[in-house]
């Protein structure tokens, strides 16, 4: 089975790191866990050793999933592994996993890698914990490594805690990607009250704020969202004027909601 560059497949080939991520997931008994392209399965195959319920795996290439069918037809006989044809990304989570809690643990390709989080992020019926095999980068700018937010850190922490857990080498795949990778678990948990209204205006806010990502915070807003008294907002919450997106905390974009109309 060769990997293909069309679907973004580098196969996961450290056992060491396919563990960690197990781990990772911290799987109960009656977990159900959500895989997406499971590629040759070497994920999948540590995850049925795992305590969980039921496996359900979501595989794009046709050839794979032959390949996956017979690997593991005993598992699907026995009903702990679920195989399913398609794309992650189209699917209704709701009808794949009623309504049992799950979690999402998969190793997934660079390029989706915003839109598979955005996805499960939104959705009615979100997961318990997610734990990704990610691009070091991208890792590192959802967790804020270097105190500078961005869109998808904010977004991210709206909803949950994450946490890179494990460096992995780009020796650990085939083909070797050009960069590392980095195993994110993010702990899905809101701490926060807020309405349907509220939510929307967060992410409006947060897009408008990083607009123009090298000006100044207000300079942005005021630009892209006449409408608020956006002066007086940032002298009521003691905020430097000249303050950019990158430099401000989730409390402190959740307190500006506060004051909106």
């Amino acid at each position: 089975m060769k990997p293909k560059k069309s679907l973004g497949q580098n196969f996961l080939t450290s056992k060491k790191a396919v563990l960690k991520i197990v781990e990772a997931g911290e799987i109960k008994k009656e977990d159900a866990v959500l895989e997406i392209g499971p590629g040759k399965g070497a994920l999948t195959e540590e995850l049925l050793k795992s305590p969980a319920e039921k496996i359900i795996a979501i595989e794009k290439d046709k050839d794979l999933i032959e390949f996956l069918f017979e690997k593991f037809s005993t598992n699907i006989k026995e009903g702990t592994l679920s195989l399913m044809k398609g794309d992650a990304l189209e699917f209704e989570t709701e009808k794949i996993i009623n309504d049992k809690p799950y979690k999402l643990i998969a190793n997934i390709p660079y390029y989706i890698t915003g839109a598979i989080i955005e996805k499960f992020l939104s959705a009615k019926k979100k997961p318990e914990k997610m734990v990704l095999l990610v691009q070091k980068e991208v890792a590192e700018r959802i967790v804020a490594r270097n105190k500078k937010e961005s869109i998808l850190s904010l977004a991210v922490k709206l909803y949950g805690k994450p946490k890179i857990v494990y460096k992995v080498s780009a020796g650990s795949f085939f083909p070797k990607p050009k960069v590392d990778s980095a195993v994110l678990q993010i702990n899905l948990e809101k701490t926060f009250s807020f309405n349907q209204k509220e939510e929307e205006q967060y992410f409006k806010l947060i897009k408008k704020a990083f607009s123009h990502k090298r000006k100044i915070m207000l300079s942005n807003l005021k630009k892209e969202w006449g409408e608020e008294n956006w002066e007086k907002i940032f002298e009521k919450l003691d905020l430097d004027k000249k303050v950019r997106a990158e430099d401000l905390d989730l409390e402190t974009f959740l307190k500006i909601i506060k004051e909106l109309k």
